[in-house]
Order: C-alpha cells, then sequence, then structure tokens
C-alpha cells in the first residue's frame, strides 16, 4: 500500500542504460515534512551538495541512475540547477523544492540531454500505480528490485503506510545509509523529530551493513511525511515510540534485501557480538570481521577457517583475551575458549546454508552490536572488473 498524497513515476531516458526505466521521480502532492541523511564521504556528489541544503522543504525528487555525477568539476552544479529546474517548471514549484539523487560510474558526466528530454514524459506519467517503475529505475548493478511497506499500528484513529524503496549492491559500507533510499508516509510528523528518528533508525539499520566496505560518494536517504492520512503532527510519547518501530522495520527489511543482492553473493550472514567491554567495541569487532576480504572469501568457499575471525577480532581495536573467545554457527558451539570445539565437518555444513549467523562472545564486558554482510565470490570481482564496460 502506498501512503497517500504522493505520485511516481519512471521513463527511459536512456541515460546510461537501453531498454529500461533508468530516470524516476516521486512528488508529494500533499508535504507536511521532510528529512534525510547523507553520506560521510569526503568526496560528495553534487546532488548529495544539492539535496542536502533543501532536504527539509523538498517536495519532489528526481533520481537518475548509470551516472552518479560526482567528481565532474564544476559543471555538475551546473547540471544539478539544470535538471531541477526543468522539473520545477513543469511541476509549477520553486526549484529549492526539487531534491535530487545519482547512482552510477563515478567521474561520468551527466548526460543532461538525455535527462532533460525525459522530463516532460516522466511528469506527464505521474500516477498512484509508478512507485514499481520507480523502484527498478533507481536500480544499477541490482538484479532485483528493493521495497518494503507497513501499517503504523497506532492504538485509535486511523493508521497511516510507510513505505521506502532503496537500491544498492554494490559499494556497501554505509556511514549513513544507503546508495539510495525512499521512504515515505502519510503520517505527519514534527519535522525535529523526523530528523532525530530517521538518524536513529538509519544508523541500527543500514549503518550495520556490508557488501564490501566502501562508502559511496552518493549515499542519501530522503524521508517524506504527507500528513494525508493521520493529519495529527507526532510529538513524542507513546505515537511516535509505535512509529519509530514501524519505520524500523520497513529500514530494516530494505537493509536487508540490499545484502541478500550483495554483487555475486552466494550466502548473507549476520555478524553478532557480544561480551565486548562497551558497545563501540562490540561494533567495531561485528564490522572488522563483516569486511575483512579473506573471511568474506572463507563464507563463499563454505570454508569453516576460524582463525580468519579471531584474526579480524584481534585487529579491530576491540580489547579482549583470545582464549576467552566462544563463537558459534547458529546454534552450534564452533569455538570454545579459543579453541575449535566441534568437527570441521559440522562447521562445513552450518556454512553451507545460504542464511546463517556467526555469534561471537568476548566474555569480557557487555557491550553487543551486530553487522549484516555477504561473501566475496568470484562474480563480484567480474562484476566490478568490468562495471564501465
Amino acid at each position: 500500500m502506498i501512503p497517500k498524497g504522493f505520485r511516481a513515476a519512471a521513463v527511459e531516458a536512456q541515460m546510461r542504460y537501453k531498454n529500461r526505466p533508468d530516470l524516476g521521480l516521486i512528488v508529494a502532492d500533499e508535504f507536511q515534512a521532510g528529512a534525510g541523511v547523507f553520506t560521510q564521504n569526503i568526496s560528495q556528489a553534487a546532488p548529495v551538495i544539492w539535496s542536502k541544503s533543501r532536504i527539509s522543504q523538498g517536495r519532489a525528487i528526481l533520481v537518475n541512475a548509470g551516472q552518479a555525477n560526482a567528481q565532474t568539476g564544476r559543471g555538475a552544479t551546473d547540471r544539478c540547477q539544470q535538471s531541477a529546474s526543468a522539473v520545477a517548471h513543469r511541476l509549477g514549484l520553486p526549484i529549492d523544492d526539487i531534491l535530487l539523487a545519482s547512482t552510477g560510474v563515478i567521474g561520468q558526466p551527466l548526460n543532461i540531454d538525455a535527462l532533460l528530454g525525459g522530463i516532460p514524459s516522466l511528469v506527464k506519467n505521474l500516477s498512484l500505480d509508478g512507485f514499481g517503475d520507480f523502484a527498478r529505475a533507481i536500480m544499477t548493478t541490482d538484479t532485483v528490485p528493493k521495497t518494503a511497506e507497513t501499517v503504523v499500528p497506532f492504538e485509535t484513529g486511523p493508521q497511516p503506510t510507510i513505505w521506502g524503496a532503496a537500491k544498492g549492491s554494490g559499494m556497501i559500507a554505509p556511514n549513513m545509509a544507503t546508495m539510495l533510499g525512499f521512504v515515505l508516509t502519510d503520517a505527519a510528523v514534527d519535522k525535529k523529530l523526523m530528523k532525530v528518528m530517521l538518524g536513529q533508525v538509519t544508523d541500527a539499520t543500514f549503518n550495520r551493513i556490508t557488501v564490501d566496505g566502501d562508502t559511496s560518494t552518493n549515499d542519501s536517504l530522503f524521508m517524506m511525511a504527507s500528513g494525508a492520512t493521520r493529519p495529527q503532527v507526532i510529538e513524542g510519547g507513546h505515537d511516535a515510540e509505535t512509529f519509530r518501530k514501524a519505520l524500523h522495520k520497513v529500514l530494516e527489511s530494505l537493509a536487508r534485501q540490499i545484502i541478500l543482492d550483495g554483487e555475486g553473493a552466494t550466502h548473507t550472514v549476520e555478524i553478532k557480538v557480544r561480551g565486548a567491554r562497551t558497545q563501540n567495541e562490540a561494533l567495531l569487532a561485528a564490522r572488522t570481521v563483516a569486511n575483512s576480504p579473506l573471511v568474506k572469501t572463507a563464507f563463499f568457499g563454505e570454508d569453516a577457517n576460524w582463525g580468519r575471525i579471531l584474526a579480524a577480532l584481534g585487529r579491530s581495536g576491540a580489547n579482549f583475551e583470545p582464549y576467552k573467545v566462544d563463537i558459534d554457527i547458529d546454534e552450534l558451539a564452533w569455538i570454545r575458549h579459543g579453541l575449535v570445539y566441534c568437527r570441521d565437518l559440522d562447521a562445513t555444513l552450518a556454512m553451507r546454508k545460504k542464511e546463517y549467523t556467526i555469534s561471537i562472545n568476548l566474555n569480557n564486558g557487555h557491550g553487543n552490536d551486530r553487522m549484516l554482510t555477504c561473501d566475496f565470490s568470484y562474480d563480484y570481482v567480474k562484476i566490478n572488473g568490468s562495471y564501465r564496460s
């Protein structure tokens, strides 16, 4: 169910891809509040810089796939201006109401002629049924579109919807959000509360996934509220907590879909760490294991090479005693007191599942955290070795 107050569309602008939509637009016909989080990469694409300064008022989002409009000189800002101006003119909105997002190859100038040529049809095709096409238009190396939705279960009054779409399957190690994400709701939320809430939920979901350890220049997560179904502004209390849980559900689903669709991935693995001195040390440990190329290739080879995990933990920055570490694969007791505990065959069989959890207990405190990752396969190298061709 799409939240009320929004329309979307997508077209084949042929900016880089052929025979598939690659230009998308979401418009809020009713607008109450907006918020966003953006990449912490110092090298930020022009559309990121454009949208960061307009996120609280932006009520339309133009997205292109194929070219990132990043690191292309002063012309990148000019192309943002042209893009936003063309959409604003067609919609009858101020230019500062238009947000921009791009994804694709870094360093290639935006195909502005193709983009501008697609805008008339894009605006003309805006509809309540355009969100499926929009989710496909934002894909690059993704193999499937990624969407999620839920109803906010308020105890009284209308129950609004939260809907989200995301793209990303490579260059995923978010330090804010994901490659690109879009969240819509027909609830009304206090602007300051929405900003804080989106940041908190982002940190617990998108900032806990990694495909390859690379944070993009274009990471952007947009959220718009229309208030069309529930116009009473959520300012705090029980309603705010109910909304936050629903938002977490949507973002967690999108984050998981990204890892399931990781470039060339054959296994999805959750890394859980507990017993660290602090939560920060637990996160350091989990992130280091999740990002380790040696660990990730072992996941691909279904090789129970536990020494690689111990080595990653040891360089993570977390403080612990190696001979106190316990590790499980799902329910299988794998490592006890820093030494192998089960048969190698049992551990190998446990790693043959498409999805499983590695649970690590450092036995050094009460800190805990998690990361969701995937394996490194031959196909990951093939995809990224020829990405521009």
